[in-house]
């Protein structure tokens, strides 16, 4: 394992940042800052501030803090301070130059992971903190650049990656027509009205891993499965809006998933291995549309492919052979509690399977969630070295014979491919369906 690169003070130029900061001046910065903590800084947001303590013990939760030798800088509660607990101190009276550090910081040095929830006496959510100063830089126009222009596919096309409603239905024909060469008889439903399963995906799918779209058909065709997918916009489940703090755009994402499923009357959502897609679905849109849950249920592929195995709908012809390690996702971990129906999976499907450690909701994050990578290539760097921590887990489960990394998780595999490559591990990542499509009786 290589010496991981050296911090540096070299300083990061992103155009979102510089451009929207460039348009504001102190004044404008007071005015917007004050409507939003009057309008939207309510009891929770007050309560926080006033109850953290500052006694440290959200630092170890957190692998920026760790990875960045313990500087106090990078611990959750030295970040609130220096954003959105400023901002509240001195009510929006801050420099343009402070909201673009505070922009860096919320947008680049926080996951929203919520790993150190865990660990704070008093339950403060530092991820509802960093949001909300998102949501204050998103009110000013100040954004990193990656993540605004997926915000904007958003906007336009319903979807994150900038797919066109005919270049989806052709991906979809496309793995159809592919997957019929291995098994004649499969077909991938579109607009299929009644159907149990609505199976939705995010954009990169048919933009770059078009793959999983024809394993899922070979593993619901092997299962019996009733399902369909959509030929209109409302198939992209992801959500980067939820991370930039455009919350209007994530509730009119929402709206148009739920509705497209219930256009086709399909009983409930199955979403393909993705968390921030799934905690924007299940536990983040709903809410702000004012419902209490989801219309129709929406469960996670973990737990899809969990009731497949444990039914028998699909059967394993023979163990994946090679040691495997498992990687917890924040968003369906400790969000949704889905690690044991995750490691039934595993064992079903794994002769040899490796535990990090910590594991399970005490798993350090993959340093790509909560939009961290969405910012793009000018925090790679940043991003990498911020999260050595990570590093060394997979080091060590590679020490005790492990070769494959299981993500069930768009964003964890980015974030764990850059992690793997920069210090040269050499191991190999998969998705729980890559496994299960090698692993069962197709026939």
């Amino acid at each position: 394992m290589k010496t991981p690169a050296e911090a540096t003070d070299e300083q990061i130029i992103d155009r979102g940042i510089e451009d929207g900061a460039a348009k504001l001046t102190q004044d404008k910065v007071k005015r917007v800052v004050q409507k939003m903590l009057a309008a939207e800084g309510g009891a929770r947001l007050k309560t926080y501030i006033e109850t953290c303590a500052h006694c440290g013990l959200c630092s170890e939760a957190c692998h920026f803090y760790i990875s960045n030798d313990k500087d106090p800088a990078y611990s959750p509660a030295g970040k609130i301070k220096q954003t959105i607990g400023e901002i509240v101190k001195k009510r929006g009276n801050v420099s343009v130059d402070f909201i673009k550090t505070a922009c860096e910081i919320s947008f680049t040095e926080c996951n929203l992971c919520r790993r150190c929830v865990m660990y704070c006496p008093f339950g403060i959510d530092a991820a509802y903190m960093m949001l909300f100063m998102r949501r204050i830089c998103h009110k000013l126009g100040v954004v990193p650049q990656y993540i605004q222009d997926t915000a904007h596919s958003h906007s336009a096309t319903l979807n994150q990656m900038w797919v066109k409603e005919d270049e989806w239905i052709d991906t979809l024909h496309w793995q159809e027509e592919e997957a019929r060469d291995e098994i004649p008889g499969l077909r991938i439903p579109i607009e299929k009205e009644g159907a149990d399963i609505f199976y939705s995906v995010i954009g990169p799918e048919p933009k770059f891993r078009a793959q999983l779209i024809y394993q899922a058909a070979v593993i619901m065709h092997a299962a019996g499965v009733d399902w369909t997918m959509p030929a209109t916009p409302g198939w992209d489940n992801s959500d980067m809006c939820m991370y930039t703090g455009d919350v209007e755009m994530m509730a009119r994402l929402k709206k148009v998933h739920f509705e497209t499923a219930m256009r086709l009357k399909t009983k409930r959502i199955v979403m393909g291995e993705c968390g921030h897609a799934f905690r924007s679905v299940h536990d983040v849109g709903n809410r702000y549309l004012g419902w209490k849950m989801a219309p129709l249920p929406v469960i996670h592929a973990i737990e899809f492919f969990y009731e497949l195995l444990r039914d028998r709908k699909i059967r394993i012809k023979k163990k994946f052979q090679k040691p495997v390690t498992f990687h917890d996702p924040c968003n369906i971990v400790r969000g949704r509690g889905l690690h044991e129906k995750a490691r039934y999976v595993i064992h079903q499907t794994c002769k040899a399977f490796i535990e990090m450690h910590p594991n399970r909701e005490h798993n350090y994050c993959c340093s790509a969630g909560g939009g961290v990578i969405n910012c793009g290539p000018p925090f790679r760097k940043k991003r990498v070295t911020g999260n050595r921590v990570k590093a060394d887990q997979l080091e060590a489960v590679k020490a005790k014979g492990a070769e494959i990394v299981i993500a069930p998780c768009h964003n964890c595999h980015g974030g764990l491919e850059d992690i793997i490559k920069h210090y040269e591990l050499g191991m190999e990542l998969k998705f729980l369906g890559d496994i299960i499509y090698e692993c069962m009786e197709k026939e």
